[in-house]
């Protein structure tokens, strides 16, 4: 075997060859960056390559050479959490690097001195007037979502990383709102890695990852502090996360009546086409009807016979009622394409008078009356509707499957409560 050819040095030295057994996430991107940012969920390695890296930074080819950075900072949310987690941490710098390399560890002066010269100083990012005056070569953030005044200390960094030939930065953080993370990700000189929590699953507890996975899967905040995804939430939106969190359920009660809604692309080259699956409880006046929001079948990349495929199905796994789909953009033809797979589909077209947002905002008021649910494995729906506002749709390309949403759940219950007939093209 591998390990039975190496000398007893050898073997010693394989806990710190992080080159040879970290994960992919933990390695730095290749190419001319200057921060590198680590996304990823709870548990996920972050810490470890952070701290990783600056052992690339500081080491050279023996202990005492000069590695490529000579002063570094090491900056958490305070003072505390930084000593407690990047320099004595299980994952920090004194737990990992070598004995013949490991940094002495004044604590008057809250720094880090390695055999070969090198400097680290701990500071925090909870007094970023603090900051002023101190100057890099290299910079290691953790957990900069949850800095207070992230963008003060971080604007007082970035004028202190001036040192040596390529400054850089490393940043390991769970994902949250923050401005300066959205920005600081959009920046050209910025590389990203991310990683989930089940990334690195073998270095966790069996039992943890069960907990977390019944108890906030499927959740915004397991898809932040478990997936380790950024979510974005335009301000002023119709919907927020937190409501939607509020409004889910595992399974939905018996349903009265159940509609698919398609909203089809615009092309025939193979746009989305947004496709919701609904039910309702039409238990006593329409007022206390309820609906259930069932599955995202929304598909991409398909042409007209595709999709329309891929609506049908969805019909028919659901014993769904009817089918309803907008015909502002196909007219005739988005029944003729629905006919072609299943000729005996109930089939309903609506026409769209209004804009998108303006067809949105009564079925937003029927999720701020608690009248709508949502099963899990939505998340995609649930993205796509926090960006939509009373000024427009904010996110990228068209809200396919909001557009889906709002048709299922007007059919569903606003055209009922408004007594309206049933004709064959209904205006919206």
């Amino acid at each position: 075997m591998f390990l039975e050819k190496l000398h007893s040095d050898h073997t010693a030295a394989l806990p710190y060859l992080f080159d040879f057994w970290g994960l992919e996430h933990q390695h730095p991107p290749v190419g001319d960056w200057r921060t590198w940012v680590i996304l990823g969920g709870r548990g996920a390695g972050k810490t470890r390559a952070g701290a990783e890296w600056v052992r690339t930074m500081v080491e050279g080819a023996t202990p005492h050479a000069a590695g490529r950075a000579r002063r570094l900072g090491l900056v958490g949310e305070t003072m505390d959490q930084a000593r407690e987690v990047m320099v004595f941490g299980e994952s920090g710098l004194l737990a990992l690097c070598p004995p013949d390399r490991k940094p002495e560890w004044i604590a008057g002066r809250r720094l880090l001195v390695w055999p070969n010269g090198a400097e680290a100083q701990l500071l925090s990012a909870h007094d970023p007037e603090a900051l002023r005056g101190r100057q890099f070569d290299a910079l290691w953030a953790d957990e900069l979502a949850k800095w207070k005044r992230a963008q003060e200390a971080w604007d007082m960094l970035q004028f202190g990383l001036r040192l040596g030939d390529d400054p850089r930065a490393c940043v390991t953080t769970t994902p949250r709102r923050l401005s300066l993370l959205e920005s600081l990700l959009a920046q050209p000189s910025t590389a990203c890695t991310h990683a989930p929590t089940q990334a690195n699953r073998a270095n966790l507890a069996d039992s943890f990852l069960h907990e977390i996975e019944a108890r906030y899967g499927g959740t915004t905040l397991g898809r932040q502090e478990i997936a380790g995804e950024l979510l974005g939430e335009v301000e002023g939106a119709l919907w927020s996360r937190a409501a939607l969190d509020a409004l889910r359920v595992g399974a939905p009660p018996a349903l009265d009546r159940i509609v698919v809604a398609v909203d089809p692309p615009g092309g025939s080259s193979g746009d989305a086409c947004g496709i919701i699956v609904a039910g309702v409880t039409m238990h006593g006046s329409v007022q206390d009807w309820r609906a259930f929001v069932l599955e995202d079948a929304t598909v991409s990349g398909l042409g007209p016979n595709g999709w329309a495929q891929a609506a049908v199905a969805a019909f028919h796994r659901h014993g769904a009622d009817r089918l309803v789909a907008e015909v502002n953009q196909g007219g005739d033809m988005v029944e003729a394409v629905l006919r072609q797979v299943d000729p005996l589909v109930p089939y309903r077209a609506v026409h769209a008078a209004r804009g998108k947002a303006a067809r949105a905002e009564p079925i937003a008021a029927l999720y701020e009356q608690s009248r709508v649910f949502h099963l899990g494995g939505l998340d995609q729906l649930e993205d796509q509707m926090v960006q939509m506002s009373a000024g427009g749709f904010a996110g990228r390309g068209s809200p396919d499957r909001v557009d889906a949403l709002v048709w299922a759940l007007h059919d569903l219950m606003v055209a009922p409560a408004a007594s309206w007939r049933h004709p064959q093209i209904r205006t919206l």
